[in-house]
């Protein structure tokens, strides 16, 4: 009947296995040339959509960037950001603004006011180049506290 590699057909005709399999399978050059175009389309597309976006994008950026300078230009550079006091002296020195002075707890002991106090005068001392009147604020916030701690 038939080897592995040939088989008849009623006419004793032979025919060769790549002549009698099938062609469904096989893709013509048309139907791979139609699907490559219809990626490249999609694709080209894509990126003239990419372009469109980013162009609108740019010309949003330059006034929302405006804005926002602006806005960034207004916030203090003081203020809640800062590590130092804001505002000045109150006429009479409270036991929270002589903590503030001192740089140290409502609650500290007489060493710890005794040593942040000789700390602040050796940078502020008026020989040495400070201001009196910081001097004054200081020996102030030593004085409240050393009359706390007395009674």
């Amino acid at each position: 009947m038939a080897d592995a590699r040939r088989m008849t057909v009623d006419g004793g005709e032979t025919l060769r296995y790549a002549e009698y399999t099938s062609k469904t399978n096989v893709r013509s050059d048309a139907g791979i040339d139609s699907r490559l175009g219809g990626a490249l389309i999609a694709v080209g597309l894509g990126v003239a959509a990419a372009g469109f976006a980013g162009r609108y994008a740019f010309q949003l950026w330059k006034p929302l960037g405006q804005v926002f300078t602006q806005t960034v230009r207004k916030m203090p550079t003081y203020g809640a950001f800062s590590p130092y006091y804001k505002g000045g002296f109150e006429g009479k020195m409270s036991k929270r603004e002589a903590s503030l002075v001192l740089g140290i707890s409502a609650t500290s002991t007489k060493v710890k006011v005794r040593d942040a106090h000789r700390k602040i005068m050796v940078l502020n001392h008026p020989d040495k180049g400070g201001s009196p009147y910081l001097a004054a604020k200081i020996n102030e916030a030593k004085d409240l506290f050393d009359k706390e701690n007395r009674h």
